[in-house]
């Protein structure tokens, strides 16, 4: 297998995590130049990452990969529960991260880097009130939980864990919110996200917001 990714991206690391689970073997294919990125437009014109090719099929979107890897490539840590009721929430959990910590933390950023005529102040105020939100809903949500929902580290951890990580640098989780962070705090320590951090140190001078001195 061959995954065209970038050590730095939210939903590599997503990807990364699964494989890293379970020590599936593939190729790291660095998307760093016009190379590289030439052989992903190949696979996938729209050139967005992570892409997994796998014994001639083309797989995008990081939760179809982790889908596709439970599949054709399980391992001792099952990603998706096999009871289908189990995987209705994991699948839920794994929406929720995506659409409602990822996607407006990455509002956020995107609008750091537009010049300044094109800014959208109005749209960093509502993606982080929508971060306030679900930051507010998941300390509720987590509590008494060791991961995302009861049914061991799933797919919606993988996507819980560099979804958390971006947003606290973007908009910071309130103290609080003691259930959440210290969620966070546990999704750090796993070693499969402890290994997708620390791939990604070198780049950290790419985050437009200026990374914090800490993680």
């Amino acid at each position: 297998m061959k995954l065209y990714a970038h050590p730095f991206s939210s939903y590599c690391q997503k990807a990364l995590i699964a494989l890293y689970e379970n020590d599936t073997p593939f190729e790291f294919k660095l998307l760093e130049d016009e190379a590289s990125m030439a052989e992903l437009a190949a696979l996938w014109p729209l050139k967005r990452f992570p892409v997994l090719e796998d014994d001639g099929r083309t797989i995008f979107e990081a939760t179809s990969i982790i889908e596709h890897l439970a599949v054709h490539h399980p391992g001792p840590v099952r990603l998706i529960p096999e009871d289908p009721a189990a995987a209705v929430e994991v699948r839920m959990m794994d929406r929720v991260f995506d659409n409602y910590i990822s996607s407006p933390q990455q509002k956020v950023v995107f609008n750091a880097i537009r010049p300044e005529a094109d800014r959208d102040p109005y749209g960093v105020a509502e993606a982080k009130q929508m971060l306030e939100a679900t930051y507010a809903w998941l300390d509720e949500r987590l509590a008494g939980r060791e991961w995302a929902t009861d049914h061991g580290f799933s797919l919606a951890d993988c996507a819980a864990a560099p979804a958390l990580f971006y947003a606290d640098w973007t908009y910071p989780i309130d103290t609080r919110f003691k259930t959440l962070k210290a969620y966070r705090a546990r999704l750090l320590a796993r070693p499969s996200m402890a290994r997708a951090v620390n791939e990604a140190r070198p780049y950290r001078t790419y985050f437009p917001l200026g990374a914090p001195d800490r993680d």
